[in-house]
C-alpha cells in the first residue's frame, strides 16, 4: 500500500518528525477557507501516487485565499500527466496546502530493505530534491548506506556516521542522528516496506524538516493498523488493485491479461516465473496473482474467486512453494475454499513443492484432486485442459 504524502507525514508527526504545517483540502473551497483562517505564504501540492509534480506544474504557491482557491481549481482541473511511474496518468482529487519554507539546503534519507544482505539499509546522500536514481547515476560517491542489523537496532551512532559519509550540511548533523532513529521506528511500526524523504530540508533559521514523505506500507502488515482499511479508500486504485484489495492480497499482487490460463503462486518471483511457463508451453495468461505469505483457506477461497468470476480462465494452476507457507495447509485451504465457494467450477492444476509437500499431495488425492510435481508439468497440463 503506498501513502498519499499527506498520509505519509501523519506517519512522520507521529513518530516525531518534524513536518511543515499543513492542511489537506478536497476542494477550491476548502483550500481558500484554510488560507483565509491563517495567512502566509503557503504551497498547494496535488496529492497524487506519482512523482513529477512540480514538472507537471502540480505544486504551485499561494499567499491569499483567493490565489488558493484559484491554483487548487487549476491543479484539480487535468490529470496528472502519464510518465513512466504510470503511463495512463493519474487523476488529481486533493492537495496538500503548506507551509512555504526558507530552504537553504536539501538532503536525501531513506530506509528500505536490502534483500542480498536481508538487513534493512539506510541511505543518505547530500544531494536532495532529485530522483535517487539520478543521484547514484552522477553523483554515486554521495550516497552512505548503513546495513542496519536488526538484533542490535538502531543507535544514534548510525545517524552520525551517515550524516558524515554523506557530507550533510552541518547544520544537519545535531538533528539528524533521533531523525534517523524516527525513521528507523516508523518502518518496523507500521511494517513499512520503504520510507524516503527526499527532500529533507535545512532551512535558513536551523530546522530540519522532511519536506516530502514517501511511504510503502507492506499490505502483510495492514491489520496491526485498522485504520489504514479507510486510508486505502482514499487511494487512486484502478479496478484490478480494487479487486485485489478486496480479495485482501494487496493492490500489487493482482493483475489480468485476457488469456484462459489463471494463475496463482506465492512470491512475486514464482508468479512471474509460472506465467512463464505457461507462456513457454504454449498457453495464454489469464492473470497474474501472488497470494503472498498466508495461503489459508479463506485467501484460498478469495484468489479462486478473484480469478474465476474476473477473467477468462478455463483452468487455474495454483504454484505453492512450501517454506513459510506448509504444503499441507495450503492443500487444505484449497479442499475447504473449493467447498466453501459458490463461484463457477473450473479445473485445477496444483503443484505443491517444499515443506510438508508430501503431506499435501495426499490430502488433495484424498480429496480427488490430482497434484503434479513440476512447474513444467503443470503448466503443460494446464494449457492442455484449457485447449482442450
Amino acid at each position: 500500500m503506498n501513502l498519499m504524502e499527506y498520509q505519509g507525514k501523519e506517519l512522520f508527526r507521529r513518530c516525531g518528525i518534524a513536518v511543515p504545517r499543513s492542511q489537506h483540502c478536497t476542494g477550491p473551497d476548502e483550500a481558500a477557507a484554510f488560507v483565509a483562517a491563517n495567512p502566509g505564504e503557503w504551497v498547494v501540492k496535488a496529492q497524487v501516487l506519482m512523482g513529477g509534480r512540480g514538472k507537471a506544474g502540480k505544486i504551485k504557491f499561494a499567499s491569499s485565499a483567493e490565489q488558493a482557491r484559484s491554483v487548487t481549481r487549476e491543479i484539480m482541473a487535468t490529470p496528472m500527466p502519464p510518465n513512466r511511474q504510470n503511463p495512463d496518468g493519474e487523476e488529481i482529487h486533493s492537495v496538500l496546502i503548506e507551509e512555504r519554507l526558507p530552504i537553504a539546503h536539501e538532503a536525501y534519507c531513506a530506509i528500505t530493505i536490502d534483500r542480498t544482505h536481508k538487513r534493512p539499509v539506510m541511505m543518505v546522500s547530500g544531494f536532495g530534491g532529485m530522483d535517487i536514481e539520478e543521484v547514484s547515476e552522477h553523483h554515486p560517491d554521495s550516497i552512505a548506506k548503513h546495513f542496519i542489523d536488526t538484533a542490535a537496532g538502531y543507535s544514534p551512532f548510525i545517524g552520525r556516521e551517515l550524516a558524515f559519509a554523506s557530507q550533510l550540511d552541518v547544520g544537519y548533523r545535531k538533528a539528524f542522528p533521533a531523525l534517523a532513529g524516527a525513521l528507523y521506528e516508523l518502518f518496523f511500526r507500521y511494517g513499512a516496506k520503504l520510507v524516503e524523504i527526499n527532500p529533507l530540508a535545512l532551512t535558513s533559521d536551523g530546522r530540519v524538516i522532511a519536506s516530502d514523505a514517501k511511504v510503502e506500507l507492506d499490505d502483510d502488515a495492514l491489520f496491526r493498523t485498522p485504520e489504514f482499511t479507510e486510508w486505502q479508500k482514499a487511494l487512486p486504485l484502478d479496478e484490478d488493485e480494487t479487486l485485489a484489495a478486496q480479495a485482501g492480497v494487496g493492490i500489487r499482487n493482482f493483475r489480468r491479461f485476457g488469456g484462459t490460463v489463471g494463475t496463482m503462486a506465492n512470491g512475486a518471483g514464482l508468479a512471474m516465473a509460472t506465467m512463464d511457463a505457461v507462456t513457454n508451453a504454449g498457453g495464454r495468461i489469464a492473470n497474474f496473482l501472488d497470494v503472498g505469505g498466508g495461503a489459508n483457506a479463506e485467501r484460498v477461497r478469495n484468489c479462486y474467486e478473484l480469478v474465476v468470476n474476473h477473467t477468462s480462465a478455463k483452468v487455474f494452476f495454483i504454484n505453492i512453494f512450501g517454506g513459510i507457507t506448509r504444503g499441507d495447509e495450503v492443500a487444505r485451504g484449497i479442499v475447504t475454499a473449493l467447498e466453501e465457494t459458490r463461484a463457477r467450477r473450473v479445473p485445477l492444476v496444483i503443484r505443491l513443492t517444499g515443506t510438508n509437500e508430501e503431506e499435501g499431495r495426499a490430502i488433495l488425492a484424498a480429496a480427488g484432486m490430482t497434484p503434479v510435481e513440476t512447474m513444467d508439468e503443470g503448466a503443460t497440463r494446464a494449457v492442455e485442459i484449457a485447449k482442450a
